[in-house]
């Protein structure tokens, strides 16, 4: 089978070669998929298998670290102790169930700091940010990130007052970077965006707006392109619910939002990013032994 890139640029044809290894990797990973997770879709949702995820009792956690012997979630609800181990499932999976108390409240209490511990196959020790985290806060006595269980009770649960805006024509597209949103000198809200430049985005006649940096980044000055937590918004501005209260603000004055999600930028970081997550330098991602989520370079809401 041709490829007709080689008849718009005969120059590639010096590295043909390189290009057929691709295209044939991409064709064999996507019947993989196909076959074995029912397609690239459902493959992209890993969310609902790792993380933090509702069971009917309470909560499931679950992490792939394919390097782990041991592996323990620590936090300010259990001192930071080794007192609640994961199970290994096999594959790299590792899981722990996590019962409601007694009175039907979640073992974990919401918005409260924990990390996974991990004790790797060369022995050594490793406290890292779960992968998919919601969110994340940097402590800064040590400067470095702690995942945060963001379980909001449901009276606390921001919740939408308007629909997505239908389709435009065509789109007027304004990028914007919440944390620059202020004339002070500060790292600005959502809240504060929300309020004081969604307005005046659209008195200038813009239908979209495209946030840079949504993503945790624990260097500001990165611009949101080492991305450390791929599934928490960058909490310097604050918390997924004012970051839905954002985007609800938008779509009730009939603005898209874009979100450029920089995941190909991982950071290299391994105390507060994925790096390393379970002691190898190769552990993200391998489709082979997960349904871990697969990435995309942006998404809209």
């Amino acid at each position: 089978m041709a490829l007709k890139i080689f008849e718009i640029d005969s120059t590639l044809r010096g590295c043909e070669g390189q290009i057929w290894d691709r295209v044939n990797g991409y064709r064999w990973w996507k019947n993989e998929l196909q076959e074995k997770e029912n397609g690239m879709a459902e493959f992209a949702e890993g969310y609902k298998i790792f993380g933090f995820n509702r069971t009917k009792g309470g909560y499931v956690y679950r992490e792939w670290l394919p390097n782990a012997k041991q592996a323990f979630l620590i936090g300010e609800f259990n001192g930071w102790q080794n007192s609640t181990p994961l199970q290994n499932e096999g594959f790299g999976r590792w899981k722990v169930d996590l019962p409601n108390k007694e009175d039907g409240s979640p073992m974990i209490p919401h918005a409260s700091q924990l990390k996974v511990r991990v004790e790797s196959n060369d022995g050594g020790w490793h406290d890292r940010v779960p992968a998919w985290s919601k969110l994340a806060w940097q402590d800064h006595t040590t400067n470095l990130f702690n995942g945060v269980f963001w379980e909001p009770p449901e009276e606390k649960q921001y919740v939408f007052q308007h629909a997505r805006p239908e389709k435009p024509e065509n789109l007027k597209i304004y990028e914007a970077h919440v944390g620059m949103g202020s004339v002070e000198p500060k790292v600005a809200t959502y809240v504060e965006f929300a309020d004081n430049i969604l307005p005046r985005i659209k008195r200038m006649g813009y239908n979209c707006v495209q946030l840079m940096a949504v993503a945790e980044h624990a260097h500001y000055g990165c611009f949101g392109y080492h991305v450390t937590s791929f599934f928490a918004p960058a909490s310097r501005s604050g918390t997924p619910e004012e970051l839905k209260y954002l985007v609800d603000t938008a779509h009730g004055l009939g603005i898209h939002v874009l979100m450029d999600l920089v995941h190909a930028h991982a950071s290299s970081n391994t105390l507060d990013g994925i790096a390393q997550m379970d002691g190898t330098d190769h552990c993200r991602w391998d489709p082979r032994a997960t349904t871990a989520s697969g990435t995309r370079r942006s998404s809209t809401t």
